[in-house]
């Protein structure tokens, strides 16, 4: 067969056409499963359940912290903490930790919030990513009674303080937030509310 140099050209620019017009993906690469840790209290334990629930990975299941408020992670070396190096033990330092602020009545400083992130760091991996929230806050008006009037509220107004405080080098994801319809007690999840707490959590770090 005979080609002429129309041939030849016409070829050469389908080849060439034909890599133009690939287009290579970029994928986000998924954080290692069990690579992140978190504190906090029984509100926590909600959101960990529910994350498990959805087949989050990156983050740990619940293991145990429930009534675990603020003060209970002040002290580097409080049986909180001692539970939360159990999962270290099982799971490696982790390179993100989730601080959950979680109160009774008697609140908490913004003082004890920076020694949790500070409590965070030591017991995480070097350069360790720290997400901070807020308990969750509920829809119509509703509050969590065991924090007491506009608790919640004051645990998310806590978190973000944190977030623009440049010296915590903190990332607030946003607040976690229950419906009416999901609350079991006025202020813990249902399975519906976990649920909807797990997928929230998946949106905010994966």
């Amino acid at each position: 067969m005979h080609f002429t140099p129309f041939h030849f050209f016409a070829a050469v620019s389908v080849v060439f056409s034909g890599i133009g017009s690939t287009h290579p993906t970029t994928e986000v690469q998924a954080e290692p499963a069990k690579s992140m840790g978190f504190i906090g209290c029984s509100m926590a334990e909600n959101i960990a359940q529910g994350y498990v629930a959805v087949n989050g990975q990156r983050m740990w299941g619940p293991y145990g912290t429930g009534g675990m408020v603020v003060q209970s992670w002040t002290n580097s070396n409080s049986a909180s903490w001692k539970l939360f190096d159990q999962q270290v033990a099982k799971y490696g330092k982790p390179t993100a930790v989730w601080v959950q602020i979680c109160i009774f009545t008697t609140g908490a400083t913004y003082t004890e919030v920076k020694q949790l992130i500070a409590n965070a760091r030591q017991h995480a991996a070097s350069n360790a990513t720290i997400y901070i929230t807020g308990q969750p806050l509920y829809d119509g008006g509703q509050t969590c009674q065991l924090a007491g009037p506009k608790g919640p509220e004051a645990t998310d107004s806590l978190a973000q303080q944190a977030a623009n405080d440049t010296a915590q080098t903190v990332i607030y994801p946003g607040a976690f937030r229950l419906k009416n319809g999901e609350v079991a007690d006025g202020c813990h999840a249902n399975t519906v509310g976990q649920s909807s707490l797990g997928k929230q959590a998946v949106a905010f770090w994966g």
